[in-house]
Formats: C-alpha cells, sequence, structure tokens
C-alpha cells in the first residue's frame, strides 16, 4: 500500500466524503480496536498492524477536525477537477503486477480489460513534478485509461518508489 498522505482518507475509514462526522468516528473507533498495539498485546508481531493503526489514527486527525476535513475536501476537489477526464479510483503503482517482458506495470479493470503503465511514463511523470516543485504530501501519479473501456485510473507512487524500484 501507499503511504498514509497519499491514499484516500475516506478509503482508510472505509467511510465516504458524504459520511456526517459521527459516522466517521464511529468507523474509526471500530478500526482503532481493531489494530491498536496496546489491545493486540503479542499478537501485534507484525509491523504492518501498526503501521495500519497509524494510518487509520492520521486519517481521523484530518477528517476528525472540521476545518482540517473541509481544507482536505477542497484539496481532494481541486486535485480532482485538474484531471481531464473523470477518475474511476485510484491505485497506488505498489499494487500493479510487473510484467518482466513487456516492462510495464499493468492492473485489470472490472470490464475485464487492463491498465497499463511503463517503467518511463513513471520516471518522466517524476521529473516533470520534480521540475514544477510539486507540494510536499501530493502523490505523484498519471491518469491512465481502460485499454476496453471509458474507465480510468489516477495511478500513484511515493517519489521515493521509483528509485528503490530501480535498484531492486
Amino acid at each position: 500500500m501507499c503511504e498514509a498522505a497519499e491514499k484516500d482518507l475516506y478509503a482508510v475509514l472505509g467511510a465516504g466524503p458524504s459520511d456526517s462526522v459521527q459516522q466517521l468516528r464511529h468507523r474509526y473507533q471500530q478500526l482503532a480496536l481493531q489494530y491498536h498495539p496496546d489491545r493486540l498485546g503479542a499478537d501485534c508481531s507484525s509491523e504492518s498492524t501498526v503501521k495500519k493503526f497509524v494510518e487509520v489514527d492520521a486519517a481521523w486527525k484530518i477528517l476528525g477536525d472540521p476545518t482540517r476535513r473541509r481544507q482536505y475536501d477542497l484539496q481532494r476537489r481541486a486535485q480532482e477537477l485538474k484531471q481531464d477526464w473523470p477518475v474511476d479510483s485510484t491505485v497506488c503503482l505498489q499494487d500493479m503486477s510487473w510484467d518482466e517482458d513487456e516492462c510495464l506495470y499493468t492492473y485489470c479493470c472490472r470490464c475485464g480489460g487492463g491498465f497499463s503503465v511503463t517503467e518511463e511514463e513513471t520516471r518522466r511523470t517524476q521529473q516533470d513534478d520534480e521540475e514544477e516543485e510539486t507540494e510536499e504530501g501530493q502523490p505523484t501519479g498519471v491518469v491512465v485509461c481502460c485499454d476496453t473501456c471509458s474507465l480510468s485510473v489516477f495511478i500513484t507512487w511515493p517519489s521515493e518508489r521509483l528509485q528503490s524500484q530501480n535498484t531492486v
């Protein structure tokens, strides 16, 4: 998964932008009980469980505060409006499959088609973002259309991801 700053905070809580603060609090409390390290005790051996709790807590700190939530919603909407076409969902590059023969990342669409992005395209997008000096915390990514239907996804990755991917 991508880092918390690059995720949809509503998705982290399993909620939506139209949910009330009470609904968000309820989702947060459920997830906090599920992932809190003190509650899990010895079962909390996996780093991913602690990471998930930190992610849920960070999402709640933003969405639980009316001012910060409004600011987050505005930033989220501004990002959506920057797109040339509607984006169906956001996919992390890490969640895509690497095709060694074609040298590209692929992801299956719900229609049966697929989304694909080349390693070169991810590098080029990262270089463009660095030249434009994008705000820290903004996801680096590219919009990709399905090869058989009209759906599109925003593929994101941490900026450090490409450098570490190239060394592996």
